[in-house]
């Protein structure tokens, strides 16, 4: 396989992956866009840090592209909906700059306080400003944290060090989470009216775009300041300096823009109240090392044994618990398949369903195995773990995910009920007896003990002596010889079920000779 490093990374990353395995890496920190498109084709995996973009030009080119690595936490040089719709993995490094961009941000908030960095200018001007540099304590203040993750969690801990109060908002974090860690949860509206300092934490999207704005700036304190580390664009950059330039605020720092390199001309480099840097959020020694070696560890981990970590557009699982999840989404992806090909129509809603032990782990993953598995046998292209999802949505399909705590006799048990557009619906189950057991033991409502691997031969018939032996008969004939055999009904003489695992193929003319016997209703192979 081959690995492009198209952004410089520390050489400790280099060095894993080339030595994770048997893998060609090529090492372009300066490659162009353009170049890019032209020989991503030829390319397993590709590692970008904040340079080198990823664009739907250049994934759609990349046809033997499994892979993108992304040496720091933000992902927006990549268009991850497209890598998504391709099957590719996004992967980024969320915990390896935490400390330094956190440090980064608190250091432009003391900077401001104190006015350091218009001292150290006019000290080496010759002048001595000290009346004109009086600052402000940070002892008693509010500092609004907007975006509570990783690196807003890290800043806001230490403010409290700083016996600043702490006023914070983030719609995905609960009220009770924030007050665990002795912080206060805030609305945005509430951060902007009441900060004496504004940093923001939070990924660029549709929804945070110009999320700080003219309108915004409007009901800040005159003596508030605000410091972007994020994205740039999160802070309209024009309202910034409009506020700056009318006093409506006290100061600004910006480590991040809409434009990066930001342009020589740019009016945000000509106001003595807006303190700038270069992007410096992660650019320390130890983060650079921590994010080239995490994404390098996540790559060869990934291109080896398929083991997925810290990836944006699919479930990530703990490599801990994988091994111990891993039997599970077997089953689930079996059943997911074994449903897909005995269903007659087209599925609106899939509902997974969980009971027992399988409750004890993370359930994303393992849906996502269920749904792969039941596409897989529909779609013109692979399906896989990255897309599995998203392309049960664009056909319509409502995936569910459902706990269960009624007690059964098993220790574990999934279920995949599969609702049709004309209204029916099938239903399998699938339990682990141990881990290289699994076993399919519910279709509708009949109960089996099926073995779900390789080629089945699933049969509907009356339940009367002599089909199964006429089935057997049929199979001997064609040499097909029988692995397993399980059967199942809901009330004698009625309807019976019989699932068949037999070593070889059935093809289909097999298939239609089983379907003419007298009393079998119907009969579909499966190849699971």
């Amino acid at each position: 396989m081959k690995i492009l490093v198209a952004d410089k990374i520390a050489s400790e990353g280099l060095e894993i992956l080339k030595d994770g395995g048997n893998f060609e890496v090529v090492y372009k920190p300066e490659v162009t866009q353009d170049e890019l498109a032209q020989i991503i084709g030829d390319f397993d995996a590709l590692v970008v840090r904040s340079r080198a973009k990823a664009p739907a030009a250049v994934l759609e080119k990349g046809k033997n592209l499994k892979v993108v690595g992304r040496a720091g936490v933000g992902v927006d040089n990549v268009d991850v909906a497209t890598a998504t719709r391709l099957g590719v993995i996004v992967m980024n490094t969320p915990d390896g700059n935490t400390i330094s961009a956190a440090e980064h941000a608190f250091s432009l908030l003391m900077a401001m306080a104190r006015n350091i960095a218009f001292a150290d200018k006019t000290m080496k001007e010759g002048k001595w400003e000290k009346k004109i540099l009086t600052g402000v304590e940070l002892y008693g203040k509010t500092l609004g944290v907007i975006g509570l993750g990783r690196i807003g969690k890290a800043v806001a801990l230490r403010a409290l060090a700083f016996e600043m109060r702490v006023l914070c908002f983030d719609p995905v974090v609960s009220p009770e989470e924030i007050e665990k860690i002795r912080l206060i949860p805030a609305t945005l509206e509430e951060i902007i009216k009441e900060s004496d300092f504004i940093t923001i934490h939070t990924p660029l999207n549709d929804k945070t775009r110009g999320m700080i704005g003219e309108e915004q700036f409007k009901y800040m304190k005159k003596t508030a300041r605000i410091i972007n580390c994020a994205r740039g664009g999160i802070v309209d950059e024009t309202a910034v300096l409009k506020a700056l330039d009318e006093g409506k605020i006290a100061g600004a720092a910006l480590d991040v823009f809409t434009t990066e390199p930001l342009p020589e001309d740019s009016p945000l480099r000509k106001n003595p109240r807006l303190l700038l840097t270069p992007h410096l959020g992660a650019s320390t020694v130890e983060a650079q090392e921590k994010v080239a070696l995490q994404v390098a560890q996540q790559i060869v981990t990934y291109l080896k044994g398929g083991e997925v970590i810290n990836a944006i557009n699919a479930p990530s699982v703990d490599p801990s618990l994988l091994s111990i999840m891993r039997p599970y989404l077997n089953l689930a992806e079996k059943l997911g398949k074994f449903v897909s090909l005995y269903a007659e129509d087209r599925a609106a809603k899939i509902n997974c369903e969980y009971s027992g032990a399988v409750l004890d782990y993370p359930l994303a993953p393992i849906t996502t195995a269920a749904a792969k598995g039941f596409l897989e046998p529909m779609a013109e292209f692979p399906v896989n773990y990255i897309n599995a999802l998203k392309l049960a949505q664009e056909r319509g399909m409502e995936i569910v995910e459902t706990k269960i705590s009624t007690s059964h006799q098993y220790a574990n048990l999934i279920s995949i009920e599969v609702t049709l557009e004309d209204g029916n619906k099938v239903k399998a189950a699938g339990t682990l007896y141990t881990k290289d057991m699994p076993r399919i033991v519910l279709l509708n409502d009949r109960h089996f003990n099926a073995i779900p691997e390789g080629n089945m031969l699933v049969i509907k018939n009356k339940d009367i002596p002599g089909v199964i032996g006429a089935v057997a008969t049929i199979l001997g004939k064609h040499k097909i010889n029988i692995a397993d055999m399980t059967w199942g009904r809901s009330k004698p003489h009625g309807d019976a079920m019989t699932i068949i695992n037999t070593d070889q193929e059935i093809t289909p003319n097999i298939v239609e000779e089983i379907a003419k016997e007298k009393n079998v209703l119907n009969v579909k192979f499966i190849t699971v």
